[in-house]
């Protein structure tokens, strides 16, 4: 299983490289039941995994001037402080078991996880449908709101903070449809979000007295790494918008097996 965890990571970061988002939503599922990792633990080794990742394949963003930084700023802040308090606060806070229904009581880990997997079979439908073809946007053509930006920025760091996926899927939408930013520049500035957020929303985890076992998330990242910067490579060759939709299938299909398997 652990094999099988480990192909997992490399597949997260190449997922990550070649589509600019959604491959990290693979790694909480990988390491809980994969390696076996409580789900609380797990969104926190996420955070670190994704954000690591995702600073390493914001480079070649960067040189290419694909950071729009009036919006990472923006969106950034907002969801960074957002994480990291629900990480810090929230996450702690949240009662085991969390309730019941009649013979059904609902755990922190169960409740966690059938969220995370609510959130997979949404954000599956933004990869499934067809794309609407976009004219490039010009720098000086942006439509920006900062009230708008700023608080979707709030929302998705908390929902970043609960599930602990870098949140890729849900940034970039956000960039293309409200930031109005051409979709090579939503997915650089997606990347530097998600690394920012993401780490210092671990760094909330961290204050939290949690034991992490460095030796084994240094070796999982390693291998993610390896794999979006392979995604970056084959990102030139292969076309992200094509295998969109055959990922959100699968997030689908993971989701939804997902909560199967922690309600029945």
């Amino acid at each position: 299983m652990e094999i099988a965890g480990y192909i997992g990571a490399i597949l997260t970061g190449l997922i990550l490289g070649i589509i600019g988002g959604g491959g990290s939503i693979l790694t909480v599922p990988i390491l809980v039941y994969l390696f076996q990792l409580d789900a609380v633990l797990a969104t926190a080794y996420s955070l670190f995994i994704v954000g690591l990742t995702s600073m390493v394949g914001s480079v070649s963003h960067f040189k290419l001037g694909n950071i729009h930084w009036k919006t990472a700023l923006a969106f950034g802040i907002p969801s960074i402080c957002s994480v990291f308090f629900t990480r810090l606060v929230i996450v702690p806070h949240i009662p085991n078991p969390m309730f019941a229904i009649g013979s059904l009581v609902v755990s922190k880990q169960m409740g966690l996880l059938v969220l995370f997997a609510i959130i997979m079979i949404l954000a599956s439908y933004s990869m499934i449908k067809p794309a609407k073809k976009k004219t490039e946007t010009l720098e000086n053509d942006f439509k920006f709101s900062f009230p708008l930006i700023f608080s979707e920025g709030l929302i998705e760091g908390f929902i970043t903070g609960l599930v602990g996926v870098g949140g890729g899927f849900l940034i970039i939408p956000v960039l293309v449809l409200s930031a109005k930013l051409p979709m090579k520049k939503a997915v650089g500035t997606s990347l530097m979000i998600i690394a920012a957020k993401s780490l210092i929303g671990f760094i909330g985890d961290m204050k939290s007295s949690k034991v992490i076992d460095w030796e084994f998330l240094l070796i999982y990242s390693s291998l993610a790494i390896a794999g979006i910067l392979l995604g970056s490579i084959l990102s030139k060759k292969i076309s992200g918008e094509k295998l969109k939709p055959a990922f959100g299938w699968f997030v689908l299909m993971m989701g939804i097996y997902i909560i199967l398997k922690e309600l029945l």
